[in-house]
């Protein structure tokens, strides 16, 4: 799976991110024709810089804005407007919209408003509107991987902004990080902005140390400030070590034992984990002490999310413990298509060993469907469709 790792031991920043992220697509023609489909954002208006550089002794780009417009205050609606009226794919306008309604929330519980009476001071102004957005631009260039996102280093201190001097981290940005882990390191300042809080939090699937895996490609983003560590975020695309035609990582197994729970809640409990990124969830009938039959509850997952699967675990069942066990794991390379067979659309996995496809079966509700729909037995059904996508 390609993975985007954002590496924030010294703070994360939207400038910062633009950076780092137009490194791994560096071709700024085609950076600044996407955000001038913003045609209620004119590109007269501002001037767009990406200059290499670099902080202590580490090269990378800063991503500048030079803004020529007088009023940079906007309200969330004028924003959305500005997003949803342009020419850039749904997909970026759905989630930069996200991202502003996200700080609109934060800003509002803030300050002690509604969002809809928020207007933005140096989020509304030219250079955060192209920051959020261009972030969205280049992980679209990139083919939305899956980010993950080390914890991110604060910073301390106090910080001048529109509402006066205020501690590291201000309120909007402490609201933006709740629930995510941060630390302090380094010189008293600000490392974390509001726009790249808001960013991780919209981006990361979760946060996590440096997984195992390959890295493909690095960008380096710079930051105006200079301190004693580098003002840079790290961006790692990365993708999992291949061996003999198969891929090699590792998965972390969570395990309950129960013996107090109604059976029917085990469903809602299931879906739960799956609806939050499980691998697998399995049920197995065991013998507890006293000879009581109870149910070991198994989970398979990615490491990164096995500390919040474990909460959901702890909170949709009685158990009062999760065990964690870390397993390496092989597994082919597969890909999903969607093909027209004589009983209609349907999705169908390929898996592959290298370059060569091994097996190729259909979607089992895709199936169950079509069944239903052409009155077949589910048996009838893949008998037919096996024949059509059979491998020559």
């Amino acid at each position: 799976m390609k993975t985007l790792y954002l590496d924030c031991f010294a703070g994360i920043a939207g400038d910062m991110l633009v950076g780092a992220l137009f490194e791994l697509t560096p071709n700024p023609d085609r950076l600044k024709a996407e955000l001038a489909k913003m045609t209620k954002l004119p590109a007269a208006d501002y001037e767009i810089g990406l200059e290499k550089g670099e902080k202590n002794g580490v090269a990378g780009t800063h991503f500048r804005v030079r803004a020529h417009e007088r009023h940079p205050r906007r309200g969330l609606k004028e924003i959305e407007d500005i997003i949803t009226s342009s020419a850039l794919s749904l997909k970026i306008q759905r989630e930069a919209t996200r991202a502003f309604a996200l700080l609109a929330e934060a800003e509002a519980k803030a300050h002690g408003t509604t969002p809809d009476k928020v207007h933005f001071h140096e989020v509304g102004a030219v250079d955060s509107i192209l920051d959020i957005v261009g972030t969205f631009i280049l992980i679209d260039q990139l083919g939305w991987p899956r980010v993950l996102c080390s914890p991110i280093n604060v910073g301390s201190g106090t910080v001048a902004c529109a509402h006066g001097v205020l501690p590291v981290p201000a309120p909007a940005t402490e609201l933006l990080l709740r629930g995510l882990p941060i630390h302090s390191q380094g010189e008293p300042m600000e490392r974390a902005t509001p726009t790249g809080a808001l960013l991780a939090r919209c981006l990361a699937a979760a946060f996590c140390p440096l997984p195992d895996g390959m890295i493909l490609a690095s960008g380096y983003g710079l930051g105006t400030r200079d301190s004693d560590l580098p003002n840079i975020l790290r961006a790692l695309l990365m993708d999992c070590a291949k061996t003999g035609g198969a891929l090699h990582d590792q998965v972390t197994l969570l395990e309950s034992n129960i013996d107090d729970m109604n059976p029917q809640d085990f469903e809602s409990a299931v879906e739960r984990l799956f609806q939050e990124g499980a691998l697998d969830v399995w049920l197995e009938s065991i013998a507890m002490k006293k000879g009581r039959p109870g149910v070991k509850l198994c989970c398979l997952c990615e490491p990164e999310k096995a500390e919040a699967l474990s909460l959901t675990i702890l909170r949709s069942t009685t158990t009062q413990g999760v065990r964690r066990a870390v397993l390496d794991r092989s597994k082919l390379c597969y890909k999903i298509e969607e093909i027209m067979s004589s009983l209609g659309t349907l999705k169908v996995k390929t898996a592959f060993v290298g370059e060569t496809p091994l097996r190729r079966a259909p979607e089992y509700e895709d199936l169950k469907r079509l069944a239903v729909e052409r009155g077949l037995s589910l048996p009838e059904a893949r008998a037919r469709v096996a024949r059509e996508i059979a491998l020559a």
